[in-house]
Formats: structure tokens, sequence, C-alpha cells
């Protein structure tokens, strides 16, 4: 068994693990290469069938080529989606910065989702490399009923020894694409030949390395228009993976907030 194999057969025990302790359950699908990755995984895992709603939080800002991958991969991959819109900026707190106050339009629009499907669980594609807040997150992360992270009291998580029992009112999230890496994720992607936004491929020396919303979200200087030559620019590059995500330049307390109050 390689790196990969490894990677995948511990992320759909999770995945079947989740299913089998945590309902009702749902995937929240961002359209990025993470969480096309996890839905790959859960239709490798339940026999070629994601057998929960998968929700797309939607702003109304995300990019024509994201939507236009929405409407393929919904048929192609037969999914029950779930794409409510969010609730406007003007709900959200105004002491955020600005970029920050757009994104949280999704933390409200998780907390609705919540309220209105009734979920005790939500798997998502949240990595530990991707983000420092991010790092401290466990694979099963118990929530307050209403998407509030406790981030000092997770329980501990000793090799494939995971806390899935609670008491009644408390929401999990869970987390089967933290041990991976952005590599490991464009890596298996390439084997797999799972399909991506092409936003992800240069155009006119640029391309996304993250996926957001327009207006928080910036392309970078590559070249790379075939995954081969992804991966052999960041195994080159120390630039960090969000670097084109406006948000992430506000300030980490402000992300960190954003992530107590429900961010993914």
């Amino acid at each position: 068994m390689d790196h990969l194999d490894a990677l995948e057969a511990e992320s759909i025990f999770i995945l079947r693990e989740a299913y089998r302790r945590t309902r009702p359950l749902g995937m929240l699908w961002s359209l990025g290469k993470d969480s096309n990755t996890l839905i790959w995984l859960a239709m490798k895992a339940f026999l070629g069938q994601v057998p929960f709603p998968v929700a797309h939080l939607d702003t109304g800002l995300e990019f024509d080529e994201t939507y236009a991958f929405r409407d393929w991969a919904v048929k192609e991959w037969k999914l029950d989606l779930i794409a409510d819109p969010c609730p406007p900026i003007e709900a959200v707190d105004p002491s955020l910065p600005p970029a920050s106050r757009l994104a949280g339009r999704k933390s409200l629009g998780l907390t609705q989702a919540i309220e209105k499907y009734g979920f005790r669980g939500l798997i998502l594609g949240i990595r530990r490399d991707e983000q420092a807040t991010r790092a401290k997150e466990r694979v099963f992360s118990p929530r307050a009923a209403d998407g509030q992270w406790d981030v000092a009291t997770q329980p501990p998580e000793l090799w494939d020894q995971y806390t899935t029992d609670y008491p009644q009112g408390t929401h999990l999230r869970i987390h089967p694409l933290l041990a991976w890496t952005e590599l490991d994720i464009w890596r298996y992607t390439q084997r797999e030949g799972i399909p991506v936004v092409p936003l992800y491929f240069a155009r006119d020396g640029k391309r996304y390395r993250s996926l957001g919303e327009k207006g928080i979200t910036l392309p970078i200087d590559s070249t790379a228009t075939t995954i081969p030559e992804i991966i052999a620019e960041l195994e080159a590059t120390r630039a960090p993976e969000r670097a084109g995500r406006v948000m992430d330049h506000d300030s980490e307390h402000a992300f960190e907030r954003l992530r107590v109050h429900g961010y993914m």
C-alpha cells in the first residue's frame, strides 16, 4: 500500500464510520479540489453513490465556471444537492474586516442549513496544512447545536480511535481529509482522474490555487496548464496555498472568529 492508498483507506473508514454513527448526515461541497476529492471518496465508500445530501452554501458570487461545474457534476455524480442562498451581508457582524464579512455569509448560511435540515453531523473537506486555525481540528469535532466551536475542549484522537458518542444536541463536524496535504490532493486527483473546475489551470499566465468567491479570491502567477505541471509548481513553491484568499490577509484573529462561529 502506497501513501495515497493509505490516505484513501483512512478517509473511506472515516466516511463509513460517520455514516454509521451520525444521522442525519450531510456533506458540504465548496466545488473545489478538496471537496471534489471528498465526493469521489464517498462514491468509493458507498458503492458508487453518495448516500447523503451535499450542501453548497451559495453566496451568488461563485465564478461562472464554478456554477457550470456544479450543474455538470450534480447530474454526472447523481448528487442530492442543497443550494439554498446564504443570508445577505447586512446580516453579518459589521465589526469584521470587509473580506471576512463576505466570507461570514457562509457561516450564517451554514447555521441556516443546520437548522433547516436538522443535520447532526456535517462532513467537510478541510486539511490541517491549509490554514493554521484548521490545524487545531479533530477528525470528529464536536460543536454546540448552533455550530459554535470551543477550540480548547477538543477530544483526544489516538491512531484511528475517534470519539463519536456525544450527548443529544451536540453537532459534529467530520473531516476525512484532515491528514492530506495539497500535494496529496493533486496527486490523488491525477491518479483517479477526478474532474475539477478549469480555473485551477493557467490561462494568460494566471490560475487559481484556491477557489472562493468573486471579489475575495485572486489568481496567482502560473504557467501550469496540466495537473503534472501544477504538482511540479507546488513542489518548488514556498508560497501559502491561500495567498489568493483576500480574507486571509485581514488577520488571523478574524479567521479564527469566523471558525469559532461556524465557518468551515
